[in-house]
Parts: C-alpha cells; structure tokens; sequence
C-alpha cells in the first residue's frame, strides 16, 4: 500500500470528495433553462404573436413542439416563458430577501415587546397560502409581470423575516457578539460584520428553495389568468390554454409542465447541494 493511501485511511490527508449527485443534477437543469432564457433574448423559431402555422399541428420539421389552436409556435412560446419564470423567481426571491431580512433583523435586535408583536404578525401572514396572497395583491394592482413579482415576493417575505430573526438572535448569544458590543462596535458593525456573515449561508439555502416556490406561484397565478398578459409567454398560461385539447394535442401541456418540473427541481436540488457545501456537518455524516 503507497504511503499517499495510507495517509488518506489514517486521515492525515483530506481525501477529494466528488460532487454530490443532487448538485450536478441541479445545476445541470437549472443551466438548461438559463441557457435557454439567454437564447431567448436574441432568437426565437418565430414570433410570439406569429400564427401562420396551422392550428394544433403535431411536432414537425417546421414547429419541433407543434403549434397551439392559435397556429403560434409551441418551441416559442416555450423558449420565451423561461424568461418569464426566471425574472418572476429572481424578482420576486430579491424582493423577499430585501424585506424580509430587513424585519427580521429590527425583530432580533428590537425590545420584547416588539420583537413579540412583530413575531406574531409573521405568523399570522405566514398562515395564509402564498398563492391566496398573491392574488390578492394582483387583484388590487393588476395583471402584470411586476404585481406578480411583487405579488409572490411579499407572500414570501414573512417566511424569510422569520428565518431571519431565529438566526440572528441566535447569533448575538454568541460570546463574539458580545465581546464586539462591550468594545464599543456600532450595532451596524455588529449587523455586517458578525450578524449577516453567519447567517449568510442558511438564508442562501432558504431562498433558493423560496425561488422554486416563486416559479410555482408564477405558473399558477399566469393560469389563472393573472400573471403576465399577453403577448408574454408563459408556462402556467400555456398550461391553461392547452386544458382543452390535451387529448388531440398532448404536447402543448406536456412542454410546459415538463419545463415547470425541471426547474423547480433543478433548483431544490442545488439548493440541497449548497446546503451540504454550507454544513460541514452534513457533509462528514454522509
């Protein structure tokens, strides 16, 4: 036996770990749909609002995915929804991020009382389904690819404000934390120097699992007729249009709840991933 294995039993030298399998399948894709996005933003086989292509055509030479009963190119239509479901999650993610770690932060550093009232005020928000929430805020704003931005993104923000405080108040407990306010540390100093550092990784894990939930609300709200208007393309709006010929034209509902599965997935596997790499204690129980 060589000397380098020997050191690898004994554990004098780490050993390489491969990548975890949910990691490369995630960002595998995740990447896909990205790219596709991309390609979107300068190429699409055809217009969105292009319905020279015959009603309900199979997939063929000249519509790879078929056409709707409008005659528009399913590849399209698909191809430019993933911008859509890209924007809405990222959007509606930054949005909870910013609200939400912002009320989460006042509630851990807040006296009692307002630290109760705030946390009993996520609770009652945190209740409601995030779908309910959102449509009730497009209902007041309006059908558009901001209110659904806006839309999930507020629903969102009440889980993310109480991740929030729960890291954050465990956090000052810690002697650090303490020993930087006896010298004198600022309470901002204290919040980006030692708060935000160690609860950066579990508040990155949690909004990538948020984002899968963001692409899901996105899709319900489009087929409910309340997400993006048209000419917008979207995965949940295709779904809702295809309802009716699922039988005689399977592939309009199968490529968007296909594209709506792989992203989602993707996501929550690379967020089960990021969070392995972030736990070290994970890690060496695997």
């Amino acid at each position: 036996m060589s000397q380098v294995a020997i050191q690898q039993i004994t554990g004098s030298v780490p050993t390489r770990r491969r990548p975890k399998a949910t990691l490369v399948v995630g960002a595998v894709l995740t990447g896909l749909v990205v790219l596709t996005a991309v390609v979107s933003l300068v190429w699409l086989p055809y217009p969105l609002a292009d319905t020279s292509g015959g009603r309900l055509e199979g997939p063929g030479p000249l519509h790879p995915l078929g056409t709707d009963r409008l005659g528009r190119d399913l590849l399209s239509q698909l191809m430019a929804g993933a911008r859509i479901a890209l924007a809405v999650g990222t959007g509606s993610v930054a949005l909870a991020a910013l609200i939400g770690i912002a009320v989460g932060l006042v509630a851990a550093f807040a006296r009692p009382w307002i630290d109760d009232t705030v946390s009993a005020t996520l609770d009652v928000v945190i209740a409601f389904p995030v779908l309910l929430l959102a449509m009730l805020v497009v209902a007041v704003q309006g059908a558009s690819l901001w209110s659904a931005i806006l839309a999930v993104g507020l629903a969102m923000s009440a889980v993310v404000a109480r991740l929030t405080r729960i890291l954050a108040r465990r956090v000052l407990q810690e002697q650090f934390v303490t020993a930087a306010r006896t010298s004198g540390t600022s309470l901002l100093g204290v919040v980006f120097r030692h708060v935000l550092p160690n609860i950066a990784p579990t508040l990155a894990v949690s909004l990538a699992l948020q984002f899968g939930g963001a692409v899901l609300a996105e899709a319900s709200l489009s087929y409910l007729g309340l997400g993006a208007p048209p000419p917008n393309a979207s995965w949940g709006r295709m779904l809702q249009e295809a309802q009716g010929t699922v039988l005689t034209a399977p592939v309009g509902a199968i490529a968007p709840g296909l594209a709506v599965v792989a992203l989602v997935l993707g996501v929550n596997f690379l967020a089960d991933g990021l969070r392995d790499l972030a736990d070290p204690t994970r890690r060496r129980a695997r």
